[in-house]
């Protein structure tokens, strides 16, 4: 097993207990909750693969990749105080998830030949991000993506990073590249609570002056 494997697990438990926390605060039974953390753990690479016609998706060839969703997603369930005290640890390796999904999912479009700019990063922001976004969307939440967080832009920049050294570097170090690209952005971002601005309508901005005369 290769170092980029090992990041690619590690990526996938840290989705799977994302998908299966919020599946237990919707208060979903036990078996939504293995739906959402599966979901969120390998929607995006399925969904990656359906749009390169990677068929079937690597993910049900290799169902090692489901079952260790499956078991992360049990175990958030029967541990799950314990899980929420690891927030530390769990945003790290999203952030190293997020990374290796980038650097897998552009990997893919250009080993299928498909060498365009946009369709490299695209592919690798909808691996990275996409298993979140179907997460949000089966519990009907706005995806995180798109509120202030910057996620998706940490993939693209990674993204970008792998497409221009690709063909000046080994391939693998491309992927490294990228992961460490895509980790760093995000890891600062958290670190320094960077957000995009959020526009605000004139209701909201009342409800805020509100808040502060009453404080």
């Amino acid at each position: 097993m290769t170092v980029i494997n090992v990041f690619i697990f590690i990526g996938i438990i840290a989705a799977a207990i994302s998908g299966s926390l919020v599946g237990m605060k919707k208060q979903l039974d036990l078996f939504g909750v293995i739906c959402l953390g599966v979901a969120t753990a390998l929607g995006g690479g399925v969904l990656r693969d359906i749009m390169i016609g990677n068929l079937p998706p690597v993910a049900l060839i290799q169902p090692i990749y489901f079952f260790v969703s499956l078991c992360t997603s049990l175990l958030t369930w029967l541990f799950y105080k314990k899980v929420t005290k690891l927030q530390n640890i769990i945003m790290i390796s999203d952030a190293v998830g997020l990374g290796v999904f980038t650097a897998v999912g552009a990997n893919a479009a250009l080993t299928h030949h498909m060498n365009a700019p946009f369709l490299v990063v695209s592919m690798g922001v909808i691996t990275g991000i996409g298993g979140g976004i179907l997460r949000d969307l089966l519990a009907k939440d706005i995806p995180y993506v798109f509120r202030k967080e910057i996620y998706a832009i940490a993939s693209i920049i990674g993204a970008m990073s792998l497409f221009i050294t690709y063909d000046l570097v080994p391939h693998i170090i491309s992927l490294y590249i990228c992961l460490f690209v895509t980790f760093i952005i995000r890891v600062i971002a958290v670190k320094y609570n960077m957000n995009f601005p959020v526009f605000k309508t004139d209701i909201e901005i009342s409800k805020d002056k509100g808040k502060g005369m009453q404080n």
